[in-house]
């Protein structure tokens, strides 16, 4: 008789683990403002896809260990995930049915919301306000998510992740 536990936890722990990498990777000056929240990314397709296992919990330890690997105010990046992945569990039956065009389209949107809560925080703490580029991470990964989701949905199959 086979177990009937969950599988692949460690495969999700790992695309984390590769999300705070790839956030912490050096970039070209001219790019740095061209990185978009690899975390952030992870997170949404993991919720999407699995929202019986992972959710604003999921977000916020994600959040708390991005605060802690970026230096910044802890609970801002833990409070953004939390929100943004409330959100797409609310909305993840529809946002499954859309085309990968319309759910870039979403990603965009909820990121930018936590773009604009991490604003809210550097406001409160007296940070100097940000440009224009301060907005372009979102738009990026709207551009990437395609590619983010087929990877991520090649893994979960491959490893039969339910």
């Amino acid at each position: 008789m086979k177990p009937t536990g969950h599988h692949g936890g460690w495969v999700i722990i790992l695309t984390f683990i590769i999300s705070f990498i790839l956030t912490i990777m050096p970039m070209p000056q001219i790019a740095i403002h061209l990185r978009p929240e690899w975390s952030a990314l992870v997170l949404l397709y993991w919720c999407m896809a699995l929202p019986q296992r992972i959710g604003v919990g999921t977000g916020w330890i994600v959040g708390l260990l991005l605060d802690v690997l970026k230096g910044s105010l802890l609970g801002q990046h833990a409070l953004a995930l939390a929100v943004i992945a409330y959100l797409i569990l609310n909305l993840h039956q529809r946002v499954r049915l859309f085309p990968l065009w319309q759910q870039a389209v979403v990603v965009m949107m909820l990121l930018n919301l936590s773009q604009l809560l991490l604003l809210w925080f550097d406001g409160i703490t007296g940070q100097p306000a940000k440009g224009l580029q301060y907005w372009l991470p979102p738009l990026v990964a709207m551009l990437l998510w395609p590619g983010v989701f087929l990877l991520l949905r090649g893994i979960r199959r491959y490893y039969k992740i339910r």
